[in-house]
Parts: C-alpha cells; structure tokens; sequence
C-alpha cells in the first residue's frame, strides 16, 4: 500500500495540513529513535510531501503504527512526533490536557484510570500550582486502524463518516438526521487528520470578558513548509516553556502568543508560518452535554502585529497567585482586551469603552495602570493619539491636584476615587460625537491650562471635532485614565486585585476535563 500526501491538496483544511506536519514529524522521530520497523514500511520526507508505503495487511500494519505513535506515559498521553516523553512535565501535562479539553472530550475517546493530582512551578519566585488530569488507560487515536478497514483488513476505498474529535465542527449536527448532516472523509484524509494533535497547540484560557469556566484554545497553525514548521515546533522556547505560559486570556492572545514564541526571528520566513486558526470548544446552552466549536479566529503574524503584542507581552504579563487551595495563573486584562483587537487587525484600542462599561471592569483594567501606561508609550500607534493620551494625563493631573489643595486646606484625606467615577461614568454617557465633544472640552478647560494642548491646539481639536473620531477619542481617554500613574496607593489596588482574583478563581469550574462527558 501507498499513499501520498501533499500540502497542495485542495481538499485539505488547515487541519489536515497540520496532519500532513504531525506525520512528517512522527516519521522523523522514528529514525530518530531508529524504531525497528514492521511490514516493510518506507517514507519519503520532503518540504512539502510525505509518501509512505508498507507490505501486508492493511489493518494489522496501521493498528501497529497508531501505537508506536500515540503513546502513554504514566497515563499521560504522549504523542512520538512531539518527543513528549523527553519534554518538561509541564508542557506534557498541558498536551494531555488540551487535547482531553478540545478533541478527545468525550467520554467514548478515551478510558480513564482515576484523577491525578500533580505540583508544577509556575517560575521562579511564584507559587506552585495544584493540577488535576484524568489519567489514561486508552484513547481513540491508538485504536482507529479497525475504522479505517473493512473486514479483511483491507483499507476502505470508500468515505467515511467522521466524528467530531477527529474534525472538531465537521461533524453530526443532529442525531435525529445523521445520513443528512454527517461528515465524511476519504480513509486516507481521516487517517492523516489522526496526526493533526501533534502540530497543533495547547493553551488554558482565563477570560474576564467571557464565560469564567475554564476552557482552552486549540491553535491550528497554517503550515506551507513541514521541515520548517517541525524545526519551530521542537523550538525550546516550547519544550521547555512553563505551566503559566500555556495560559492565554482569549483566543487573540492564544494565537498570537503561537505567533510570536520565537521573538528573534521573522516567523514566516523562517518558519513558513504566516497565520494560525484558533478555535475554542465549550458547552453551549442547546448542548450542555457536550463541548462545541464555540468561536474561532484566523490570526495573521504581520510585523506591526506582532510588535505590539509582545510589547503588551512584555509589560502586561500574567501573574502566579497563592490561593487558598494552591496557586494559580490570573490572566491580563488589559492583554486580553488589545490582544483580541490586534487578532482582528483592529486599532489595539478599539471599543475598550463598550467592552469596559461597568466600575467593577474599569477597577481591573486600571489594577494594571502601570504596564498599560507603558504600552501607551511604547506601542506602534499614530502620534497624534499619543498627544491626545497625554493631554488626558494632563488634565487629571491637575483636576487631581486641585482636589488634593482643597482636601489640604480642609485637613481632609484627597478622595481621588470618587473624581475618577465621576470621569469614567461621563465618558459612559457620551454616545455620539456631539455629547463626546461637549465632554472632553468641559474637562481639560476645567483643568486648566494643559501643556500639549496648548503646544498642538490646531491637531488635537481637529481630531477630536472630527465626527468619525469621537469613539476613539473616547476609547482613548478612557484608556487615559485608566493607565494614569498618580501618587495614590497602588499597593492597596494590588492587593485588592490579588484578591478579587481568589474569589474570581474560587468560583471558577477549574480542570473541566476531568469531568466526564456523556451523552
């Protein structure tokens, strides 16, 4: 038998061409490790094809195969092309974990053993993590070889149905009309999208903006050269990465941390990967029984993109906090809120007003006051929205000063907050160009006489008396006020941040893929 398989079939989806990568590397690992091989099998390895051929029965060779490729390590799933065995316990865990909590969801994927409890270190000087895995018996990728033959044992020439572990949204959309919504695929594609686990990657997502129960990210990347993308997916930066950087907030910052975890080199010539997929499955209210492909962004590495998000990664960083049952991994904020612009080719502040419209959001964006004022400054961004930022710094600089001179005269204690509700509940009222406009000309003549503005008056009125601009403005100041670096207590804001994030994880579904789906 033969079979051949090219990146440059027009019938393969990313995910197939992830299995076209996960193949090549499975076979590159074999000679590698120098595996004894069976029924005379042979492969040729080339930039963009793998061609493989073997004797005898069909089933028996593919059932010997499967195995030697999907492994278990202590109950861990370990996949050869990856090398996991060799890997750092973390990034073994978070495999097993992401593809329990994305393909192999279902409890008739895989049989479990028991609960597996296990201490990681999230870094240097943070606390360790308490991790709870299923720990394997089996899973379906090792006992696929019987669906892929007839009963001779001879491989299928003929399409087959294919479940959604092996496709995640290609598959039955109601059972009542199963011949009529099911997907089908040609033995050799389904045997190929078997190995798709193995170039794709893992990330847990905690997101302040969306559902609180932990969910997780598969990132599928697109792959136009295999011996460059298995030379990226065996980068150190990923075996040896640590329990926290397998977090993202949301799926723009899961991909565009893939993206950009070899910050030294330019990712698509180097590596030939120009964008990823990322896809989130989770439980939907028509289907709570089981997780469903619930959104999925196609994320594009261009160099300004990629810039701007590692400077958010750079100076927003997520943070290893000691709860009351063990540490966890709280997520940005502020990343997550740039990082999905930045995802969708947005302005990386677009619609932070619409999306920060409560006191409670506001208190978590500004907890991070200090890193997003450093991404204002150092982020690629027109010049005239950093005059318009810094003007904002200005005037609640000098309305803050004329609070604090009142409240000396009164010996009274400065009440700081209550001025910042008062600013942001205006920006909340402002919801066309012409209430915006009466706002933001109120408050910097209130404050006083600005400097910027008094430098560049003719551009910063004309943007913001434009009628297009005023949402960004508004995007803007708010953003202004909530990076404003003042002299208050910002030990007492971390400190109650640390806090509102216990209470945030206590009431959080942590570990879903421990819990058995059935239907």
């Amino acid at each position: 038998m033969k079979l051949e398989f090219d990146l440059g079939n027009p019938n393969f989806t990313l995910l197939h061409r992830a299995g076209v990568a996960g193949l090549w590397m499975t076979l590159k690992q074999f000679e590698k490790e120098k595996i004894a091989v069976k029924y005379e099998l042979k492969w040729q390895l080339s930039q963009r094809q793998v061609n493989l051929s073997w004797e005898g029965n069909d089933k028996e060779f593919l059932d010997w195969f499967l195995k030697e490729s999907f492994q278990l390590n202590n109950g861990i799933i370990a996949l050869r092309g990856l090398d996991t065995q060799s890997i750092r316990e973390d990034a073994q865990v978070i495999v097993h974990q992401g593809i329990l909590g994305t393909l192999l969801q279902h409890t008739s994927t895989h049989k479990s053993d028991g609960v597996v409890t296990k201490s990681l270190s999230l870094g240097e000087n943070e606390p360790e993590i308490q991790v709870k895995y299923k720990s394997l018996t089996r899973y379906a990728y090792q006992e696929f070889a019987g669906n892929l033959c007839d009963k001779k044992g001879q491989l299928l020439t003929k399409a087959i149905s294919v479940a959604g572990w092996l496709n995640p949204g290609a598959a039955v959309r109601h059972i009542a009309f199963s011949s009529d919504t099911s997907f089908e695929e040609l033995p050799e594609n389904a045997f190929i999208l078997l190995f798709a686990p193995v170039a794709c990657y893992y990330y847990i997502l905690r997101s302040k903006l969306r559902d609180k129960r932990a969910q997780y990210a598969l990132v599928i990347p697109e792959i136009t050269n295999l011996e460059k993308y298995a030379n990226y997916r065996q980068n150190q930066h990923l075996r040896n990465a640590s329990y926290k950087d397998f977090h993202a907030s949301g799926l723009g910052d899961a991909g565009l941390k893939f993206l950009t975890l070899d910050a030294t080199a330019n990712i698509a010539q180097t590596f030939g990967i120009q964008r990823c997929q990322v896809l989130t499955l989770g439980t939907v209210a028509w289907a709570t029984q089981q997780k469903t492909r619930t959104d999925m962004y196609v994320i594009e590495a261009n160099d300004e993109v990629c810039h701007n998000y590692q400077v958010c990664d750079n100076w927003l960083k997520d943070k290893g906090i000691a709860g009351k049952d063990g540490g966890f991994v709280a997520t940005s904020f502020a990343k997550e809120l740039i990082a999905e612009n930045l995802a969708k080719n947005l302005p990386w502040y677009f619609g932070i007003s619409d999306k920060v419209n409560s006191n409670e959001l506001f208190k978590k964006l500004a907890y991070e006051r200090g890193g997003l004022y450093q991404v204002i400054q150092k982020i690629q961004s027109d010049e005239l929205e950093k005059l318009f930022v810094k003007t904002c710094h200005e005037a609640i600089n000098y309305t803050y000063g004329k609070i604090s001179d009142v409240a000396k005269k009164r010996r009274e204690i400065p009440n700081f907050d209550r001025e910042t509700v008062r600013i942001r509940t205006g920006l909340g009222r402002c919801k066309n160009s012409e209430t915006f406009r009466e706002f933001i000309t109120d408050f910097w003549s209130r404050a006083g006489k600005l400097p910027t503005l008094q430098k560049h008056w003719e551009e910063l009125m004309e943007f913001v008396m434009l009628e297009k601009n005023w949402k960004k403005s508004r995007d803007l100041a708010l953003l202004a006020l909530a990076s404003y670096k003042g002299t208050g207590d910002s030990q007492k804001g971390k400190e109650d941040s640390n806090e509102e994030e216990i209470n945030d994880h206590e009431n959080t579904v942590d570990d879903e893929n421990i819990i058995d789906i059935d239907i």
